[in-house]
């Protein structure tokens, strides 16, 4: 059973932002002969990795929910320029959208378990995935999701 991290979008305003925030950088890196490898580099490094692997994702808190999750693809550990252990979660460049689901702040990132994630949504199921993003996040807020 995979395993999951999660995270704080900081400072990205939706799920659209996150995706052209991405691609910039995507696109970027092919015009300077790097890489388009998305990654995020992390303090920590997680101790699971090879449940972290097995089919985990990173899932992002955009304004305090839940909103999307890319697949984690590696997780590497490194020393940086100062001697300082570091973490680079690669990430997929897809973004599949989950149900919405309210987070409180909190620092770094933390495990997440495949019965705590929330569930995919836009997979062409009937359900809030149809609805507009205003209007699902009102019937968040009201307790009707």
């Amino acid at each position: 059973m995979p395993l999951h991290l999660i995270k704080l979008c900081v400072g990205i305003g939706s799920v659209e932002e996150l995706e052209e925030h991405v691609a910039a950088r995507l696109d970027a890196a092919r015009l300077q002969g790097r890489p388009a490898e998305q990654a995020h580099v992390t303090r920590m490094v997680p101790k699971r990795i090879d449940e972290l692997l097995d089919g985990g994702s990173l899932y992002w808190v955009i304004k305090g929910q839940i909103q999307v999750r890319q697949p984690l693809v590696a997780v590497t550990p490194f020393k940086d320029g100062e001697g300082v252990g570091r973490c680079r979660l690669v990430l997929e460049p897809t973004f599949v959208r989950t149900a919405r689901q309210p987070r409180r702040p909190f620092q770094g990132w933390r495990y997440l378990t495949p019965d705590d994630a929330p569930r995919d949504i836009g997979t062409g199921d009937a359900g809030e995935g149809d609805l507009p993003v205003d209007m699902q996040r009102e019937l968040i807020e009201l307790g009707l999701f």
